[in-house]
């Protein structure tokens, strides 16, 4: 998902059956790139657990969740944010006010410093803290935090950017979707 294209073989951006361009709504991640997907540097790991975390975030309830495990389950009492589920894409439906989302990246790869690089969604301003991620092994996880806010009149519809993390050699790119409930 993090190494997927964003352009066609040609280094068009993507287009939809009308031949409009794409949205991550119409392509998802991207092309896959096979290479890269077999080393893409950095990860977002996630567990059997976090996803149950996720739908007890939904509202499920431990019968509800039963279906989905193997053993018993119990909601942690503080369940998590929706937003700060560990997965690659980050997305806002309900951006108002300064919003943080927070994510972890594992180290698939050898040492390396990864920097980071905001494509930002019209209307939205973005930061990363930090901004330069150090992994000094394989294995190694990083947390960071993404702020979004949107700017005094706000995008009235979905927007798009990215967040890439490179060390250089891989690109370990993440969709942003965001929409603005701040709009004239």
């Amino acid at each position: 998902m993090t190494s997927a294209r964003v352009k066609d073989n040609s280094g068009s951006p993507l287009t939809n059956s009308s031949m409009d361009r794409a949205t991550p709504f119409s392509y998802g991640s991207g092309h896959v790139w096979p290479n890269r997907a077999m080393d893409p540097g950095l990860v977002y790991d996630l567990n059997t657990n976090d996803y149950l975390d996720f739908l007890c975030a939904l509202g499920y309830n431990s019968t509800q969740i039963q279906i989905f495990s193997i053993t018993p389950y119990v909601c942690p009492p503080k369940p998590i944010r929706i937003e700060d589920l560990n997965y690659p894409s980050i997305t806002v439906p309900y951006l108002s006010g300064l919003t943080s989302i927070t994510r972890t990246l594992k180290n698939v790869g050898p040492q390396g410093t990864y920097n980071a690089r905001v494509i930002a969604p019209p209307g939205v301003l973005v930061v990363v803290k930090p901004s330069t991620l150090r992994f000094g092994k394989k294995g190694e996880e990083k947390k960071f935090k993404v702020f979004l806010k949107a700017k005094k009149s706000g995008p009235k519809d979905y927007v798009f950017g990215g967040l890439i993390w490179s060390d250089g050699k891989h690109y370990v790119r993440s969709p942003i979707v965001v929409k603005s409930l701040l709009f004239d």
